[in-house]
């Protein structure tokens, strides 16, 4: 009798999972997926479901989204296409109208004017920058990172975050759990006892929201007196100082620094994860003003899986179909799923100059080759694909005609689109995206251009290798 109750109730249980992932997986191969799972592995399929197929993170971070913190929206004055706003507003263009009004729609920040954005290329410019504005800092210091190594950039930070809350700074740093582990001994162990306030961005809890190797924040953000800002791609730590070639693992990566009013948006970015690691609910205490040579348009994205829409994914097909003249992609990881496939080879079929520039040695081998078995897909119908040579590029950039900008920390992966935790920024603005594609030309002529006699010419193991990753490619 017993075992008749048991055998009832794993059957019960698994039945009840593969309906749960029935109505809640969105992709029917996810489903599918997990729905067998759960009906022929009794118990074991059920388990790993609700561990790692079911996202709990979602109600609580938007509950706390949906209370209106942040700055106010405001409605464009013009949303559609208007012949008399497009000489002077790049946005109001015919294409990029389209566009606006999508990232309105699917967004929860505004496109505002009045700022100003600063590239900083690698550590050498971006972590001097960012020292000088917490050394001045006066009322209070945030800094949201993935990886924030111990090493000797990052006890320079310490030492100033340090000194900062000395002198009566409000300085809260925020960790992924998972990021703190690239260098030991962790920077919040070196924090400890200090006035510096550190929390851990889901750390693992068999009691608490649980295990996740996935749902990473790999945001970077740094808001200093809520009136200047940093974000991009770049970690903290010595890999970043592109210029000591005497290290193997230096990165090359660039960073803005960010003033105007869409500073906002990077303080309620961390406002939301601090509030949701640690239950402390901040408010800003000034909105910074349009600055008077600000001449960026911008918008803070905020990315992840509380979200209700894969917003990013959205805005970037959305940015790829406004394309008339040039897309640029500069991104480490470049994993494309069918949509962004299909949108970046109808953009080269219609006219649209497409460049695309990949590491052509990757830190991580296994997404390299992955990322290979999709070059034949696209070289075909004219993309140009092409290889960074070393050391290692970091940059995430997505450039749209002379206009548009798409920057932050975000890659073109399964991974940053679907499960991690983003910012970016998206730009209207013409004096950056100038800045921005002459670096990008300037790559290109250093760089190994991929032709398609080269990607017919691979020998059978190697497409054999590039496939077996490519099956992997929702996880990598």
């Amino acid at each position: 009798m017993l075992n008749t109750l048991l055998w009832f109730a794993i059957t019960a249980f698994g039945v009840f999972s593969a309906g749960h992932a029935l109505l809640n997986k969105l992709d029917p191969r996810a489903a599918l997926g997990w729905i067998v799972a759960c009906l022929a592995l009794p118990l074991v399929g059920p388990l790993f479901y609700w561990f790692f197929g079911v996202n709990r993170i979602r109600i609580r971070a938007r509950d706390w989204q949906s209370r209106g913190q942040g700055i106010p929206w405001c409605e464009p004055e013009v949303c559609s296409w208007s012949a008399d706003f497009s000489a002077g507003l790049p946005f109001r263009q015919e294409n990029f109208s389209a566009l606006l009004s999508l990232s309105d729609h699917v967004t929860r920040r505004p496109l505002i004017p009045g700022n100003r954005l600063d590239v900083l290329h690698n550590g050498e410019q971006a972590y001097p920058a960012m020292l000088e504005a917490i050394r001045g800092a006066r009322e209070s210091i945030h800094l949201a990172t993935y990886i924030f190594e111990s090493n000797q950039t990052g006890r320079d930070f310490i030492d100033s975050l340090c000194q900062a809350a000395e002198r009566g700074v409000e300085v809260r740093v925020l960790i992924d759990a998972l990021g703190e582990f690239y260098s030991y001994p962790p920077a919040r162990r070196l924090l400890r006892g200090t006035k510096v306030r550190v929390a851990r961005f889901l750390p693992p809890s068999l009691s608490g929201r649980g295990i996740y190797f996935n749902l990473r924040n790999h945001r970077k953000l740094l808001i200093v007196d809520d009136r200047i800002g940093f974000t991009g791609g770049m970690n903290i730590g010595d890999r970043h100082l592109a210029a000591r070639k005497e290290n193997t693992h230096r990165v090359i990566d660039i960073h803005f620094r960010v003033q105007g009013p869409v500073v906002a948006h990077l303080q309620e970015a961390f406002m939301e994860d601090w509030a949701f690691c640690t239950r402390e609910r901040l408010s800003m205490k000034s909105l910074p003003q349009p600055l008077e040579d600000g001449d960026a348009f911008c918008r803070g994205i905020s990315s992840g899986p509380n979200e209700d829409y894969e917003m990013l994914h959205w805005i970037i097909v959305g940015a790829l179909n406004s394309a008339r003249k040039r897309l640029c992609i500069m991104t480490p990881y470049f994993i494309p799923n069918r949509a962004l496939i299909s949108a970046i080879n109808a953009a080269g079929l219609r006219g649209v100059r497409v460049d695309i520039l990949l590491p052509s040695k990757n830190n991580l081998p296994f997404v390299a080759w992955a990322s290979e078995a999709y070059f034949w897909e696209l070289v075909r119908y004219g993309i140009n694909i092409h290889l960074m040579p070393p050391p290692f590029v970091h940059s995430k950039l997505l450039l749209v005609d002379d206009e548009y900008a798409l920057v932050g920390s975000a890659n073109v992966d399964p991974r940053s689109i679907r499960l991690n935790f983003e910012f970016n920024l998206e730009v209207y603005s013409r004096s950056l995206v100038a800045g921005l594609t002459t670096h990008c030309d300037e790559v290109i002529r250093r760089s190994h251009r991929v032709s398609v006699a080269e990607v017919d010419g691979r020998s059978l193991p190697r497409r054999l290798a590039t496939g077996f990753f490519k099956l992997f490619s929702p996880y990598l």
